[in-house]
C-alpha cells in the first residue's frame, strides 16, 4: 500500500497544472459551503435573537386553548393563582431556565382626550421581563422604562396621535365581564416596533392590569421564558410539556400547552429556508467535485493507457491498479476540501473582524458575528473525500480491465 501512495502522489505531480486547478476547483466549492454557512447561520442568529430577546422569550406557556384564539385575547382562558404556583414550582426546579415572565394580555382603546385608537397592552413585571426579553429595554426610542401608573406606547400609535413621554392618555378596556373600566396613564417612553406578532404592544405593570381589569385573584394570560442557551429548547419544550401535563382542570384534562418561538412566530420559515438554501449549496459542492474528480481521472486514464499496459503486463494485478487510481482520487478531493476549508476560516475570521453590519426590522448596524463551523469542515471533508473516490471508481475500474496487448499497441 505505502508503494501505491508513492505512486499515486507521484502521478498527481506529473500533471501539475491540472492537480492544483482541480484542487483550486474544489477549494472555491468549499469555501463557498462554509462562507454561506457562516453568514448565512450568522444572520439566522440574528433574526431568532430579534425575535426571541425582544418580545417572544425562548417559549411560553398558556392555558390551552389561548393561542389558537390570541387575536381576541381572551380573558377567560386565563391562568389561575393554583396553576400558576405549581407551573413556578416545575420551572423553578429546571436549571436551564434562566428567568420567566408572567404576562397579562389585554385589547384597549387609548385617548388622548382628542381622539381614540385600538391598542394591544401586556401587563408584564418590568424586572422580569427585562432579563427574559434583554431587547426590549433597548427599544425604548424615547422615556424610560415604566413603573406602577405608566405605560410605553408603540412608536407607531405615538405618531398617530402625536403623543409625547410624560403626557397623560386614558386607557379603556373590557374586564372578565364584560363591563368597561378606564385608568389614566403617563407615557413613560416610545417603544420601536418590531416584527412578529406582539411588535405593536404597549406595556403597563402588570399591577395596573390587574387593577384595570379589576382581577379579584391573580390571573396571567401566559408565562414566557428564557433559558440559558437556546441550543436546549427542544428538550425543555419537551420536559416541561410533560411535567405540565399532570397539572389538570376538573374534568381532568390537561391545563396547559407549550409552544417555542418556532410555533409562535411565522419567521421560523425564513430560519427553515435559510437551513434549505445551505442545502443546496452543499449539493453544489458535491456536483462541483464529482465533475472535477470525475474529468481528471478520466483524462489521467487514457493519457496513461501504455503505461496501464505495462504495469499489468509485468504481473500488477488490476485491484492494486484500481487502487492507485482511487488513492489519486483521495488525495484531489481531500486536498482540495482541506484547503478550501483553511481558506474558509481564515476568509470567516476576516468577515468577523470587518465588524459588518446590516439592518433588521427598525434596528439598524446590528453586527454580523459569523462563528467557523468547525463541525461542518469536518464534514465537508469527509463528504467531498468519498465522493472523490466515488467519481474516480469508474475510471478505475476501467484501467483495471484494460487489455495489455491493445494498451501497449496504443499511441
Amino acid at each position: 500500500m505505502g508503494n501505491l501512495i508513492k505512486i499515486a502522489l507521484r502521478n498527481l505531480q506529473r500533471q501539475r497544472r491540472r492537480t492544483l486547478l482541480t484542487v483550486a476547483i474544489i477549494s472555491v466549492g468549499v469555501i463557498a459551503v462554509l462562507l454561506f454557512s457562516a453568514l448565512s447561520g450568522a444572520f439566522k442568529d440574528i433574526m431568532v435573537g430579534q425575535i426571541t430577546d425582544s418580545m417572544l422569550g425562548h417559549l411560553q406557556i398558556h392555558r390551552k386553548g389561548y393561542v389558537s384564539s390570541m387575536d381576541n385575547l381572551p380573558l377567560d382562558k386565563t391562568i389561575d393563582e393554583k396553576q400558576m404556583k405549581e407551573t413556578e414550582e416545575i420551572l423553578d426546579k429546571i436549571p436551564q431556565v434562566e428567568a420567566y415572565s408572567k404576562r397579562i394580555l389585554m385589547g384597549g382603546m387609548l385617548s388622548n382626550y382628542m381622539e381614540t385608537t385600538n391598542i394591544k397592552v401586556a401587563g408584564i413585571n418590568p424586572k422580569d421581563e427585562s432579563i427574559v426579553t434583554p431587547l426590549l429595554t433597548s427599544r425604548i426610542k424615547k422615556g424610560t422604562m415604566l413603573k406602577k401608573g405608566e405605560i410605553l406606547l408603540p412608536e407607531l400609535v405615538t405618531k398617530g396621535m402625536n403623543l409625547k413621554v410624560g403626557q397623560s392618555i386614558v386607557l379603556i378596556v373590557n374586564n372578565v365581564d364584560g363591563s368597561v373600566n378606564g385608568q389614566n396613564f403617563k407615557v413613560a417612553g416610545i417603544v420601536e416596533s418590531v416584527v412578529g406578532p406582539t411588535g405593536k404592544y404597549g406595556y403597563i405593570h402588570i399591577d395596573d392590569a390587574k387593577t384595570i381589569l379589576r382581577m379579584d385573584e391573580s390571573q396571567i394570560s401566559e408565562i414566557a421564558i428564557r433559558l440559558k442557551n437556546i441550543g436546549s429548547l427542544n428538550n425543555i419544550v419537551n420536559r416541561i410539556s410533560n411535567e405540565t401535563a399532570n397539572i389538570k382542570n376538573k374534568l381532568g384534562e390537561p391545563v396547559f400547552e407549550v409552544h417555542s418561538w418556532k410555533n409562535l412566530s411565522p419567521f421560523y420559515t425564513i430560519a427553515e429556508m435559510i437551513d434549505i438554501m445551505a442545502i443546496f449549496i452543499s449539493i453544489l459542492l458535491v456536483a462541483i467535485v464529482l465533475i472535477s474528480i470525475l474529468n481528471v481521472m478520466i483524462m489521467a486514464v487514457y493519457e496513461r493507457i501504455r503505461e496501464i499496459g505495462t504495469l499489468t503486463a509485468i504481473g500488477t494485478l488490476p485491484g492494486k491498479i484500481r487502487t492507485m487510481f482511487l488513492l489519486e482520487g483521495l488525495f484531489l478531493g481531500f486536498f482540495g476540501s482541506f484547503a478550501g476549508s483553511i481558506i474558509g476560516a481564515i476568509l470567516i475570521i476576516a468577515t468577523k473582524f470587518a465588524h459588518i453590519t446590516i439592518a433588521y426590522g427598525r434596528n439598524e448596524n446590528i453586527p454580523i458575528d459569523p462563528s467557523i463551523p468547525f463541525n461542518q469542515m469536518a464534514l465537508v471533508i469527509v463528504i467531498s473525500t468519498i465522493i472523490a473516490i466515488v467519481a474516480s471508481l469508474q475510471p478505475a475500474v476501467k484501467a483495471s480491465h484494460m487489455d495489455p496487448i491493445d494498451a501497449l499497441r496504443h499511441s
